[in-house]
């Protein structure tokens, strides 16, 4: 294992259109420890999924480099899962077939990645939704095996794009404690797209903190609670202390004055 799982070297990104040319990302640098939990963090269009898209290799940046274990990032890195706001299951499948997909794509060894498959529904707590189809499932339970899906074949990096974002407020928190259990459990790189200041700072082991576009690292910050982390800790001194802090950088964007929703910000 590398001592950097994800390193990115003066990242930018432009796009050009029919019109000007639109600068998402602008000197973006930042290492990413093996077994952490980052979380981007910033205003909408900061171009925090866009980021996310290059460590994938789903999009390629106009400036910089990436790396992800030591080499360079040109298409989709091996060992990497990723999961999107949207799970995109596929609603004829069942949710037993839905998970086993990568493995079906790779020609994986069946009867592993069956177990593997039934290990993670049991521990995402989906045990007995196997035959299932997503049609039958709530919003929740189908990030639970988009979840799942992006686990299956044991990647050492894990990229989730707002994966909660679209949530009601109670299955969000849920899920933060079921994706804090599995990390924990896994040791997998979690990279972690969110609006949420409570959220990433209950998740996260460091926080990216971004600007306005181009998109730019305003400061990373290393988020000093223990683990396992219980939602009960976000009334804790030293929680609120790093949400007011961020909130303070944000309100230096021009943004949260006179906003008092958590779940907005």
């Amino acid at each position: 294992m590398t001592a950097t799982a994800v390193a990115l070297r003066d990242v930018a990104k432009t796009y050009a259109g029919k019109g000007a040319p639109f600068q998402a990302l602008a000197n973006v640098s930042l290492d990413i420890a093996p077994g952490s939990f980052v979380s981007l963090l910033g205003p909408s269009g900061c171009g925090k999924s866009t980021l996310l898209r290059c460590i994938a290799g789903l999009d390629h940046p106009t400036g910089g480099a990436i790396e992800v274990d030591g080499g360079p990032v040109n298409a989709p890195p091996p060992g990497m899962g990723i999961v999107f706001q949207r799970d995109v299951l596929l609603d004829w499948l069942t949710v037993i077939r839905n998970v086993l997909l990568p493995a079906e794509i790779r020609r994986s060894d069946t009867d592993v990645a069956k177990r593997r498959a039934a290990e993670l529904l049991n521990l995402i707590g989906l045990e007995g939704f196997e035959h299932r189809h997503p049609w039958e499932l709530s919003g929740g339970m189908r990030q639970r095996v988009a979840i799942c899906r992006a686990l299956l074949l044991d990647p050492s990096l894990l990229l989730m794009d707002e994966p909660f974002g679209a949530l009601d407020a109670m299955t969000r928190d849920e899920l933060n404690l079921e994706l804090q259990r599995l990390w924990l459990q896994t040791g997998q790189t979690v990279v972690f797209v969110t609006h949420s200041i409570p959220e990433a700072v209950f998740l996260s082991d460091r926080i990216v903190v971004m600007s306005r576009s181009p998109g730019r690292v305003v400061e990373v910050i290393d988020i000093d609670l223990p683990r396992p982390r219980p939602l009960s800790v976000r009334e804790s001194p030293v929680f609120g202390a790093h949400v007011a802090h961020i909130r303070g950088i944000f309100e230096g964007f021009g943004m949260l004055r006179g906003r008092h929703n958590r779940d907005d910000e």
